[in-house]
């Protein structure tokens, strides 16, 4: 028993000196930790205390190069959002394209854009049958629209492509190189020999199938084509409905319902080819026995006959596409009030052929050396009534000179503002440049 007491009580004292060698070992450690966290926060304040210094180096150096970078005229400024892309219509396009054209050009270069003539009018020869320097000089004074060409102008196929080629070369602007080439008797391809002669329009209508005139177009379209022109003056859309009517035998009768249809697909014939049309003469002078090329015409024609037959043959053309309409000399005073030419009428250009035909492409006169005008007419004063009527493009005046400097010189008194000239411009530049955009 005594042995058994013993023995306990040497493991209770061997217990009690575990526990003080415990206690005494943790309490070593913790000294030994608060030493060494002392020693720590020592050592971390002096290199708190040194990254400070350098941090404070280095912000003040980071500041002096920021200053001298925006000091510089190569500072970085902060970048714009980047805008959202829209994608632009085939139409949006062209008149983004004909706007920046038209902006960066002259007054001058403006008006003469305005006109088509004879290349003997801007070069002073007698009778043009070569593009030399004489055109290149002609053309960097007077950068005109276009140029109409006459069977006295064609002396072979290989002489008028290479006088249209040089043309194009030496002109800073677009031209329109244009011809009357109806068929029949009004050919000057056919006339001198190097175009393919087709039937007068009434013969065609008398075949009782428009896609006759289709076949004549396409056929006057591809000879165009061919030798460097892109303007015609056709197809005619004048009804031949009164006896001995001027009009004669250009016209595709008097039926307006069928002319329409031989109209419509005549554009359409030309346009295959790539060839700019133009309707004529609005509001149609094939009710009248005068010539407006010798002197006064007129109409009696009321404005519902005119409504009802005359116009509904051009506005076929104008749905099928036709790029221009010229405006006949001829008077209609059921639809102007007075015996003035339709070409200086506003109510007929504008109110009628713009806004209530919807006509949005170029309207141009017929050409204004004729007697209808220039007996009574000088050049400036016709082509400035013309283009105040709502005309977009002057063709033929008797004085181009004349005609021009009285346009200009009507922009800068304000008599025609500048952004008038603009709205024509767009017109035709979108004519001009319409190949220039993807569909």
């Amino acid at each position: 028993m005594e042995e058994n007491n013993q023995a306990k009580d040497e493991k209770r004292e061997a217990r009690r000196r575990r526990r003080l060698r415990n206690q005494i070992t943790a309490y070593i450690t913790v000294i030994i930790f608060i030493i060494a966290a002392g020693a720590g926060v020592v050592l971390g304040v002096k290199h708190l205390t040194a990254e400070r210094e350098d941090a404070g180096q280095e912000s003040q150096e980071s500041r002096e190069a920021l200053d001298q970078m925006l000091a510089s005229e190569d500072a970085i400024q902060t970048p714009e959002p980047t805008p959202e892309i829209v994608e632009l219509t085939p139409q949006q396009k062209l008149d983004e394209i004909v706007d920046e054209g038209i902006g960066v050009m002259p007054l001058e270069a403006k008006v003469a854009g305005l006109f088509i003539v004879t290349p003997e009018a801007i070069t002073g020869v007698s009778t043009a049958l070569q593009a030399g320097d004489g055109t290149r000089d002609a053309l960097a004074q007077y950068p005109v629209g276009g140029l109409i060409y006459f069977k006295k102008n064609i002396q072979s196929e290989e002489q008028i492509i290479a006088m249209l080629d040089n043309t194009e070369m030496y002109t800073r602007y677009p031209l329109f190189l244009g011809v009357d080439e109806e068929g029949g008797s009004v050919a000057r391809l056919a006339e001198a020999g190097v175009g393919t002669k087709v039937d007068d329009a009434r013969t065609i209508g008398g075949s009782g199938d428009p896609s006759n005139a289709y076949l004549a177009s396409q056929t006057i379209g591809g000879d165009l084509s061919r030798i460097g022109f892109n303007l015609d003056f056709a197809p005619v859309a004048d009804l031949s409905n009164v006896e001995n009517s001027a009009i004669g035998s250009r016209s595709y009768g008097a039926d307006a319902a069928a002319v329409a249809e031989y109209v419509r697909m005549a554009v359409i014939g030309l346009s295959e080819q790539g060839i700019t049309t133009c309707l004529k003469h609005f509001p149609g002078i094939g009710s009248s026995t005068q010539d407006t090329h010798t002197g006064l015409a007129s109409t009696s024609r009321t404005a519902e006959q005119l409504r009802a037959e005359e116009f509904t043959v051009f506005q076929a053309g104008i749905d099928a596409g036709a790029d221009m309409v010229m405006i006949g000399h001829i008077s209609a005073p059921e639809l102007t009030g007075d015996n003035s030419p339709c070409t200086f009428s506003e109510a007929v250009v504008t109110d009628i052929l713009r806004n209530e035909m919807g006509f949005q492409g170029v309207i141009i006169t017929d050409a204004m050396n004729m007697k209808a005008v220039s007996d009574y007419y000088d050049s400036a004063d016709a082509a400035i009534q013309a283009l105040r009527a709502g005309c977009d493009m002057i063709l033929m005046p008797e004085d181009f000179e004349m005609a021009y400097n009285g346009v200009l010189q009507a922009v800068r008194d304000g008599v025609i503002s500048e952004e008038r000239i603009n709205d024509s411009l767009r017109r035709i530049y979108r004519i001009k440049y319409a190949d220039r955009i993807e569909e």
